[in-house]
């Protein structure tokens, strides 16, 4: 199970969102995008806090791809310092996670 990984990643819009996803799986370096609309966001920026209406991408794909994920997502991304996430799949149905496995390069 340690082999994959779920990136999360903010964006201005669905647009935006469904940009990034989509050019994330022509290259295959996902396997699946899932966008979250409505997500408001609280954060810290520039010294006060600020908020936004974002979308949130939830993205499957291997651990060895992280890198190229991100440098995917930061080509295509409009914010200056994107959220770019992965936390680690500790256990999942392995059926799919043999589909994320073959979907990806």
């Amino acid at each position: 199970m340690k082999n994959f990984i779920v990136v999360l990643v903010t964006a201005k819009d669905k647009k935006e969102a469904a940009k990034i996803g989509r050019g994330l799986l022509e290259n295959r370096l996902i396997a699946c995008a899932n966008i979250v609309e409505g997500v408001q966001s609280l954060f810290w920026w520039e010294g006060k806090i600020d908020s936004s209406k974002e979308a949130l991408l939830v993205l499957k794909t291997k651990k060895t791809l992280f890198k190229k994920v991100m440098a995917k997502v930061k080509s295509l991304h409009s914010y200056k310092l994107p959220e770019i996430i992965a936390l680690p799949v500790i256990q999942g149905n392995q059926d799919y996670l043999n589909w994320v496995d073959s979907s990806c390069v």
